[in-house]
Order: structure tokens, then C-alpha cells, then sequence
């Protein structure tokens, strides 16, 4: 099976803040651009699957009101990581050692108290495992970490160790790559 994976276009935030679950809408010029380019590629009749999240479902929204062939559904487990307490804050004002207990217990830690990458990367194989048997291709609009965590299961990859084996590399904003899927 094919995925396409859809990163939402740039949100509305300053650089520098963790927004993980935060709820916030995308710039609407940069979701139209991305929906347009998007609707130009896509094979007829996908489903579309977004995240709830509002930066998710704009684009969402967008790209099936330019292509009435798509069919579109939401799960919320393709929703970014949940920071917890450390969501709105800017990065900079994370204490350290915060920071530095996470790096050293990257997959299990709740960092700020809500979602290990543990629990994140199991919800997001759990939302593979639903949708992969549904299609020949399906259409994944979704945030950065999300698509992270698939291209490790693409890998075979289920947990890792070290913060350092997440991966760095994402589709720019309103951009998409591909995942393949046996």
C-alpha cells in the first residue's frame, strides 16, 4: 500500500513555541498552495484520512473541496504529540534539566506529563494498522512527528533507544512525501 503522508501548511505561531496538540489554524494562503499542488497529483477517489487538528483539517478541508472525488474521514490519533504542560511555552523556557531527562529516557518519558514517544509511536501504528488493509493507496494529512514515527515503521522500527535515532528529516510545511507498505 501506498501512504501519502501530508504535513499541514506553517501554522500560526511564533518560531520557537512547543505546539505538539495545540489546536491552531495554518496560514490560509500556504494551505490554499499546498491543497492546489496537492489536488494536481493525487489519483482519483483516495481516501483522505486528516488529524482533528484544526492546522490539519483546513488543508483537509481545502484539497476535497477542489477534488469532490476524495473521501474524507478524521482520526485522532494521527494528531501531533501531546507536550503536555509544556505546550504554548517557548522551548527556551523548558528548564534543561527537563530537556536533558527526556534525551535520557527518550521513548518512555512523559515529557511535560502527557505522551511518552512510547505511547506516540504505538498510537500511530495502531492508526497503520487500521488503515493499510482499507486501500491500495490512502492519503494521510498529518503533522511532522506523526510522519516521523511512520517512516520508522516503514523501517520495521517499532521503539528506539536514544533521542538521537529519532529521525530529523520531515516534509517542509504543506509538502508530502511517501511511505510504501507490503
Amino acid at each position: 500500500m501506498k501512504l501519502w503522508l501530508v504535513r499541514h501548511a506553517r501554522p500560526l505561531v511564533e518560531a520557537g513555541v512547543c505546539y505538539g496538540a495545540t489546536d491552531m489554524a495554518a496560514d490560509e494562503q500556504a494551505t490554499l498552495a499546498s491543497a492546489q499542488a496537492l489536488a494536481r497529483v493525487l489519483p482519483q477517489g483516495l481516501r483522505v484520512i486528516s488529524s482533528p487538528l484544526q492546522r490539519c483539517e483546513q488543508l483537509a478541508l481545502s484539497l476535497c473541496g477542489l477534488r469532490p472525488d476524495l473521501m474524507l474521514t478524521r482520526d485522532a490519533r494521527l494528531a501531533e504529540m501531546d507536550f503536555g504542560c509544556w505546550e504554548g511555552q517557548r522551548w527556551s523556557d523548558i528548564p534543561k534539566a527537563e530537556l536533558d531527562a527526556w534525551t535520557a529516557d527518550f521513548f518512555t518519558l512523559r515529557f511535560g506529563g502527557r505522551e511518552s514517544v512510547q505511547a506516540f509511536m504505538q498510537r500511530v501504528a495502531a492508526a497503520l494498522a487500521d488503515t493499510t488493509p482499507l486501500a491500495q493507496e490512502l492519503v494521510w494529512i498529518t503533522h511532522a512527528g506523526v510522519i516521523r514515527a511512520v517512516s520508522l515503521q516503514a523501517q520495521g522500527v517499532v521503539s528506539i533507544d536514544r533521542a538521537d535515532q529519532w529521525p530529523q528529516a520531515a516534509p517542509a510545511w504543506g509538502e508530502w512525501s511517501e511511505a510504501q507498505f507490503d
